[in-house]
């Protein structure tokens, strides 16, 4: 184990969010608010701590994949940890343990809170909930391996760790050139979004916070009402981008390139139809409680995108649905965005592999002796994947299980509100059902059970394995 390396690019991680509390500070330089003295100490903080760390860059620089996994988990421990100081030392959050839990759920776009009135923040600390979901969405290690000096290989155990979905490959030949890429997909998304939500009547500060809780499908609101009170039009343009952010970036390069018809891949199709399926089924199912099939439609399209893709906005009380539409959310909140993009939950291309396992376990039944391949958009899957799918799905079972048994010793809620908690915490949706419904906040839970649920959100973002592995004695081993 590479102790020293580890500790050099945790370093790098502390100066780079001294930088991104750049954001906060120049908002409360323009709105006039004390708390600017607040985030500078933090970022000095962050910078002094981290500088420490990179003064002198390690003679053994070579990283292998537990190294990887083990990198990544520790930077978005940090990242949530120094992260909570300045909601935590100015007092607007005076709760370190609650502090922690806001910024875990920003950094993981979760988007649960435990703020009952998130508009007596300051306007710097609202940006910063909302810009911690923009830097945690496509991972801010993606972003930091573009400057550091590290070699393609390193690089890349430190991209699948911190990657969503079952496997990730390189759009083009250089991690380096692939993880800009990615971010340049990334920041043109974001600023698409931010005119059109400007051409709305938009204020640039509210634009800014859309945007970034968006494109990093965390769904942390700036006001008491949610998204409830924007008009159609900013509704419709959120919903654009909740989907399109939800989607495999792959999918984007791709479309660049003119490849059409590879980017629209099985994964993509499927995700596209769930959500319309979806849409449809809850909007009757719920026509009656609207003034109009559609305002019913509309609502029902904005949840079902916030759901699925794992931002977590909401414009009505999905609670108060009928016990169909309800259980359709909870079967959202699993099934989650693609590979590859910034939302969390299953992931779709792990839900095709194993659909399509248990169809070819049917087969072999039937007939013993063939011999037949699984296949997606006509590629066959490699033994290992559908193997990694299989190991992820037993993990994902037991953390769940064990999560919950946790938070039900600590907690004497009702298993809806229970179940739901968790759940939306491993997929890092944000809002579940009963007492953490949408228009609910999180903060009646303990201490421990808070804890928890810190550690769902990170592993949940980080595909459970980085942070098990912090558990595993054999990682520490030389």
């Amino acid at each position: 184990m590479n102790y020293r390396m580890i500790s050099y690019i945790l370093g790098w991680i502390l100066v780079f969010e001294a930088l991104f509390m750049a954001v906060p500070i120049i908002t409360a330089v323009i709105y006039a608010e004390p708390v600017v003295w607040t985030y500078v100490a933090c970022a000095g903080i962050c910078a002094a701590t981290g500088g420490i760390q990179i003064a002198k860059k390690p003679k053994k620089t070579s990283l292998y994949a537990r190294e990887g996994e083990v990198i990544v988990a520790l930077s978005w421990i940090t990242l949530a940890l120094f992260g909570a100081l300045p909601l935590w030392i100015s007092g607007e959050i005076p709760s370190f343990v609650n502090a922690l839990f806001e910024t875990a759920s920003g950094f993981t776009t979760t988007g649960a809170s435990i703020l009952s009135d998130v508009e007596a923040l300051s306007m710097a600390s609202r940006i910063w909930r909302s810009f911690t979901h923009w830097v945690g969405g496509m991972g801010v290690l993606v972003f930091i391996m573009a400057f550091l000096p590290l070699s393609g290989a390193q690089n890349m155990h430190i991209m699948k760790a911190e990657s969503p979905g079952p496997s990730v490959s390189k759009l083009v030949p250089r991690v380096k050139t692939t993880a800009l890429l990615l971010y340049s997909i990334y920041i043109v998304l974001t600023l698409a979004e931010f005119v059109l939500l400007l051409f709305g009547g938009l204020s640039i500060y509210e634009s800014l916070n859309i945007s970034f809780s968006t494109a990093g499908t965390g769904g942390f609101a700036i006001y008491n009402s949610g998204m409830s009170g924007f008009s159609p039009y900013v509704q419709i343009v959120v919903i654009v981008f909740m989907l399109l952010c939800a989607v495999n970036f792959g999918c984007f390069f791709l479309l660049m390139a003119g490849r059409i018809k590879e980017a629209f891949t099985t994964e993509v199709r499927t995700f596209l139809a769930i959500v319309a399926c979806s849409s449809v089924i809850i909007a009757f199912n719920t026509c009656n409680m609207y003034d109009s099939f559609g305002d019913a439609f509309r609502n029902s399209l904005f949840t079902v995108s916030s759901i699925i893709s794992t931002t977590g906005f909401a414009t009505v009380d999905f609670n108060q649905w009928p016990e169909l539409s309800r259980t359709l959310v909870v079967m959202l909140t699993f099934i989650g965005a693609c590979a590859g993009s910034t939302g969390g939950g299953f992931k779709i291309s792990r839900l095709i592999i194993l659909v399509k396992s248990v169809g070819k376990a049917l087969q072999n039944m039937v007939h013993p002796h063939q011999v037949k391949k699984i296949k997606i958009d006509k590629q066959p899957i490699e033994h290992d994947v559908v193997r990694a799918v299989n190991v992820y799905m037993v993990c994902y079972l037991l953390v769940f299980l064990g999560s919950l048994l946790a938070v039900s010793c600590f907690e004497n809620n009702d298993l809806v509100t229970n179940f739901t908690a968790v759940l939306t915490a491993m997929n890092n949706v944000g809002p579940g059902l009963e007492l953490v419904g949408p228009m609910e906040n999180f903060n009646f839970f303990s201490n421990p059970s808070k804890l928890v649920l810190i550690f769902d959100m990170i592993a949940g973002r980080l595909e459970l394995f980085p942070m098990l592995l912090l558990f595993t004695p054999a990682t520490w081993k030389k």
